[in-house]
């Protein structure tokens, strides 16, 4: 048993009981003498000031086994000297829990409602912006409805945080605006937005966490946050499509991955699925022009070869460019919003579920993703490369 006691500057005593060893009252007491020592040598300010140190600790038998007040009060004082709870303030507390009200915060009090400062609030959203109005307001001893006020007066507004993916280098933001400009002039010469074809991967997580929204200014980011969930149970989603719609997809049982062999594999059914689905491309002496991603499986030489054998025109995609790879800022954003708070139990149900997704979006839903191509190309140049929302 690891019995610990921490502070915000970090731990201050511990112990690790011996295999059987149990925490009783007497232990307990001993305990309470060894922090006080440990206090005194990690912590020699805490003497100085003139607020009573709090411990907090469960509601274990060995934590709570006083039998009054007074006994209470006793064995603060042989553990913290003067600084511990005076004997009123234990009587209070110990009426309290008594009670059954273990709700260590203060309560309310009649008179004027608590006024704060918007430089605390600030403070606070500076700390994590994706805190709740609920979650402020306890913080500042104020209601919801106070912190909703305040929180307009001060022009905020609640957004979705965006994961970046990488933090680019010098070399990829050169790229990036060179591909963009490159990409650009081709439309502009004749648009061939019509003829693109999206291959990516994404994976579908068996549990899926609702994103929490940030408070920021009018026209400023919100904040980033990690992607969630990274460990947990998951399948892997390959899906191809183009302005019509999806042309084909696979989804990977649990721990399978994507050699370059599979992913050539994956390339020849495809094909076969273009012939089925979009017959136009047969008979247009235009090639389809096919967008991936830069994956290990992707450069792959026996996919090049693929590639060349097909004919197909691949479209230039930087490293490290989600935001402007339709499949990652439009087709699998909103398979994410759609996944928010989904829980699957099989690979069925994972299946399932992407089934009646893409039956759900129409036509117009995958034109859209295509059509915003040029203008996201035009965004990368105008921000020098970087990320933009």
């Amino acid at each position: 048993m690891l019995c610990i006691w921490w502070d915000q500057t970090g731990v201050v005593y511990f112990e690790l009981l011996k295999p059987g060893k149990m925490v009783n009252t007497s232990r307990y007491e001993q305990q309470m003498h060894s922090l006080r020592e440990a206090l005194n040598e990690k912590r020699p300010d805490w003497r100085e000031k003139h607020n009573n140190l709090i411990l907090q600790h469960d509601n274990a038998p060995a934590h709570n086994s006083t039998k009054s007040a007074t006994d209470g009060h006793r064995l603060l004082c042989e553990a913290y000297g003067k600084h511990a709870l005076s004997i009123k303030s234990c009587e209070y507390w110990f009426r309290r829990f008594k009670s059954g009200d273990f709700d260590t915060r203060d309560k309310e009090r009649g008179g004027r409602p608590i006024k704060f400062e918007d430089a605390e609030l600030e403070a606070l959203l500076d700390e994590d912006s994706s805190q709740t109005q609920e979650e402020l307001a306890e913080t500042l001893g104020v209601t919801q409805q106070v912190i909703s006020n305040r929180l307009k007066i001060m022009g905020m507004v609640q957004k979705q945080g965006n994961w970046v993916p990488y933090e680019l280098k010098p070399g990829n933001i050169e790229r990036r605006i060179c591909t963009c400009e490159l990409l650009l002039k081709r439309q502009n010469r004749k648009g061939f937005l019509h003829r693109i074809v999206m291959g990516d991967e994404k994976w579908i997580h068996y549990d899926n966490p609702k994103r929490r929204k940030s408070w920021v200014k009018p026209g400023h980011a919100s904040t980033s946050t990690a992607k969630p969930n990274i460990h947990g149970k998951k399948l892997m989603l390959c899906i191809w499509w183009d302005q019509l719609g999806v042309i084909y997809y696979e989804l990977l049982q649990p721990n399978e991955n994507i050699p370059g062999e599979r992913y050539q594999q994956q390339l020849m059914r495809l094909s076969r699925a273009l012939k089925i689905k979009r017959p136009l491309y047969a008979k247009r002496h235009d090639k389809v022009i096919y967008q991936h991603d830069n994956a290990r499986p992707h450069v792959a030489k026996v996919v090049k070869e693929t590639l060349e054998a097909l004919q197909w025109d691949v479209l230039p995609h930087p490293l490290y460019s989600p935001d402007i790879a339709p499949s990652d800022y439009h087709m699998f954003c909103s398979m994410t919003h759609g996944l928010a708070e989904q829980h699957f139990t099989s690979y069925e149900e994972a299946k399932n579920w992407v089934n009646v997704w893409i039956a759900s979006k129409d036509e117009e839903f995958f034109r859209h993703g295509i059509r915003m191509l040029p203008k996201r190309w035009e965004k990368v140049v105008a921000k020098d490369g970087q990320y933009f929302e």
